[in-house]
């Protein structure tokens, strides 16, 4: 296995024979990864938030998700914290998608042969799932075209437990992100409080805060899902 990443938004589209992991930690992937979990049946990815009603308004029992600043879109279903994607909600659900950075990460990678999202919630279950494949591109989601942190940490943890099974780490981005790739549960909540995301999503209150810690729980998902 050849293992590659991209670090900030804006590189070459992954090619058709590579499994693209795509990671928006706080919170797109992670909200993604719940849902998927919980029974949806079906993630359509936005980038616009009016091209999103418009899909959704032809598209029958579809639920409309998304955010701008981190909070939901006025006359959207749901936004985009994970408690959110409750099991009553998923069962059989399309979610129509539409969240700032994630989405735009999920289209970037539609050329890919399969997109996962991942997330340190199912990171281990995301490394099983392409433990098998040939080339894996990890695509993070960064900040409004910006590196995140988040995302890179946790893009370094799948590839260092890939190198970990015997895959190959190519290019300066990989190496990069095993250079801060969190070792423990702790270090995964200690990266996600201190992030620029995660700072500035606790600043807009509680329920917000909640789910930075959410986000962090380092394996609460068994399960990785191609979309």
């Amino acid at each position: 296995m050849l293992v590659t990443a991209q670090l900030v938004p804006g590189g070459p589209p992954p090619a058709r024979h590579q499994v693209a992991v795509v990671i928006d930690v706080i919170r797109a992937t992670t909200s993604l990864t719940v849902a998927l979990a919980h029974g949806a049946a079906r993630v359509i990815p936005v980038g616009d938030v009016e091209e999103a009603r418009a899909i959704a308004a032809r598209t029958p029992g579809a639920l409309l998700c998304g955010e701008r600043g981190g909070r939901m879109v006025p006359g959207y279903d749901m936004g985009n914290s994970p408690p959110e994607f409750a099991v009553e909600r998923m069962r059989g659900a399309t979610l129509v998608f539409a969240s700032t950075n994630g989405s735009p990460a999920l289209i970037h990678a539609a050329t890919a042969r399969e997109r996962i999202p991942a997330a340190f919630v199912n990171a281990t279950a995301v490394v099983e799932r392409v433990a098998r494949a040939k080339r894996v591109v990890l695509v993070c989601a960064g900040a409004l075209g910006h590196f995140a942190l988040e995302d890179t940490a946790c893009a370094g943890w799948i590839a260092r437990a890939l190198r970990d099974r015997g895959a190959r780490l190519e290019g300066s981005e990989v190496a990069m992100a095993v250079t801060l790739a969190p070792t423990s549960r702790d270090d995964v909540r200690t990266v996600l409080q201190g992030s620029y995301g995660g700072r500035a999503l606790r600043r807009q209150g509680k329920a917000y805060a909640a789910d930075v810690e959410f986000c962090a729980e380092l394996d609460s998902l068994p399960q990785a899902f191609a979309i």
